[in-house]
This record gives structure tokens, sequence and C-alpha cells, in this order.
């Protein structure tokens, strides 16, 4: 999956966000290091998501850009 991420740069380091995925976000010292991150923090974040729909009834919707 791809997902849009949002870098902002400051003093300390790198912090970056998926608006796609509320709440989701991370930091780094670096552009690498922050990347790699909110890779590992999409997945803890997509693993969560999943535990909590599991006995909910899910539907997929395809929309048109």
């Amino acid at each position: 999956m791809t997902y849009k991420v949002t870098l902002h740069r400051n003093e300390d380091g790198i912090s970056v966000s998926v608006p796609a995925l509320p709440g989701c976000w991370s930091e780094g010292d670096t552009e690498e290091e922050a990347l790699e991150n909110i890779r590992e923090a999409i997945r803890e974040y997509l693993a969560a998501l999943e535990d909590r729909l599991q006995d909910a009834e899910v539907r997929e919707v395809q929309v048109a850009a």
C-alpha cells in the first residue's frame, strides 16, 4: 500500500504524519529515519485497526478520484 505522508522539520528533527490515518505519526533525526519509523507506525496502526474491526461487519467501497 502507498500512503501520503507529511514531513514537519524543526530543530529537533523531523516528525511525520499520515493524513489518511488519523493519529498515526512518528519522528526521526533524519528524513530516512523518520520515513522508516513511519512505515513501522503504519504497520502497527493497521494491525491495531484490524484487531478492533475483527467482529465488525466490514465492506469495501471504491471511490473515483
